[in-house]
């Protein structure tokens, strides 16, 4: 008996020294892999659907409208969340629509990307939301691969198949250098897109929106344009012109006639006096990296997301001077974590960097940042800040605060799972 526990040490022992060394001499790594999520082209056509709350999968970008939340499950579709009582906000129903990344809202008609397609869907009675319009191939239909992933497996996945990518499903493997070669030679990083083949009442979005409404249009930006919808008549849009506005464009921000346009090489400005043709005016060009931006007065706020897609740059909020709107300079810059989202109440400026927490600052003067708050320990994505309070989303919660004179206060959060 001694001897076969011996033995049963001895290899044991064998087995872990052998593991050890092999992470020692990095011969074995963890990656973060994507693989695509599929459906059916025909079944896709007609997926859209309303169906009571159910728990989020990977908490998107946050809109409101009137006493609702709407926030976006990557790819999957929007949780709709009653909001009349911030202290207590209930969770109503969930709109399924796969590819879905982006809403906007005006008198009651919500538009939705469903990848290539724009639904547009009334919502006028939030207990029998109907669609009422789906145009077909009048965005650009891919899905972006997950910026914090290491490697893209499609697997058996074929672009000349009748299915199409939906979204991603993350998940982690270890394994050995040889083994990475074997499967992904030279081509394993993520890609940053993956095709396929085939004024009444407005709402508001955070900063990483891709989809706004100015008043009788609706801008909706993907990689390279913008694609432009009249909408004085809700609920059959008119396809207009894209305008072709430059490379890896992420995010849309409007100020009075200004479009401002986030992209992973900068901040690209368009002139929409006349709203069916915006026009350029300028740009600010920074190092690689993804790039959110809001705008007051006369100063463009941008956070930089360095490392992995988003490019080498160091994550930063780089506030820039518009004050000459066809020559716009950097004026300062602060180091951050890792920032998405950000938002602007006054003399507040809400930035979520991460999972180093939800930072407030006093901006009254830009070349000195004053630290209000700084809730750690919660990871952040998005942020809304409304009249009266502050909605933030982050790792599938909700949070809302209320505004005090020296910083916020949190006044609820609600788990999305």
């Amino acid at each position: 008996m001694k001897t076969k526990l011996l033995l049963l040490l001895c290899i044991n022992f064998l087995l872990f020294t052998s593991c050890s060394d092999d992470d020692a001499n990095g011969k074995y790594e963890e990656y973060l892999v994507a693989r695509p999520l599929t459906m059916n082209r025909t079944e896709f056509a007609n997926s859209v659907d309303v169906i009571a709350p159910r728990p989020v999968e990977e908490s998107g970008k946050v809109y409101t409208y009137q006493d609702y939340i709407f926030i976006n499950d990557k790819y999957r579709g929007v949780h709709v969340i009653d909001n009349s009582n911030p202290n207590q906000p209930v969770k109503v129903a969930f709109i399924q629509i796969p590819g879905n990344v982006d809403i906007s809202v005006k008198s009651d008609f919500l538009y939705a990307d469903s990848l290539m397609d724009l639904v547009i869907l009334d919502i006028s009675d939030l207990d029998n939301i109907t669609i009422v319009n789906r145009l077909e191939n009048v965005l650009q239909d891919y899905v972006v691969a997950p910026f914090e992933a290491d490697l893209v497996d499609y697997g058996d996945y074929s672009y000349n198949s009748e299915d199409i990518v939906i979204g991603w499903e993350m998940v982690s493997e270890r394994m050995s250098e040889e083994q990475y070669q074997s499967r992904f030679g030279d081509f394993g990083m993520a890609f940053a897109e993956v095709a396929n083949d085939a004024s009444g009442g407005t709402g508001q979005g955070g900063s990483l929106a891709r989809f706004k409404i100015v008043e009788e249009y609706l801008y909706a930006v993907d990689s390279h344009n913008i694609n432009i919808f009249n909408i004085s008549d809700l609920d059959n849009p008119q396809v207009l012109d894209d305008v072709h506005a430059g490379f890896d464009i992420e995010t849309i921000f409007n100020r009075d006639n200004y479009l401002f346009l986030g992209s992973m090489r900068g901040m690209y400005i368009y002139d929409i006096s006349s709203p069916a043709t915006p026009t350029f005016v300028s740009e600010f060009q920074h190092g690689t990296a993804c790039d959110p931006v809001v705008v007051d007065g006369d100063y463009a706020y941008v956070t930089l997301r360095g490392g992995n897609m988003c490019g080498a740059t160091e994550s930063g909020l780089y506030i820039v001077d518009i004050s000459n709107i066809e020559n716009p300079e950097l004026a300062i810059t602060y180091p951050m974590k890792g920032p998405y989202g950000l938002g602007i109440k006054d003399e507040k400026i809400f930035i979520c960097d991460g999972d180093s927490g939800l930072k407030v600052y006093d901006k009254t003067d830009i070349n000195d940042l004053i630290e209000l708050n700084h809730f750690e320990d919660i990871v952040t994505y998005d942020v809304i800040p409304m009249e009266n309070y502050l909605i933030m989303v982050g790792d599938g919660i909700l949070y809302q605060y209320e505004y005090l004179d020296g910083g916020i206060k949190l006044i609820s959060q609600i788990g999305l799972n």
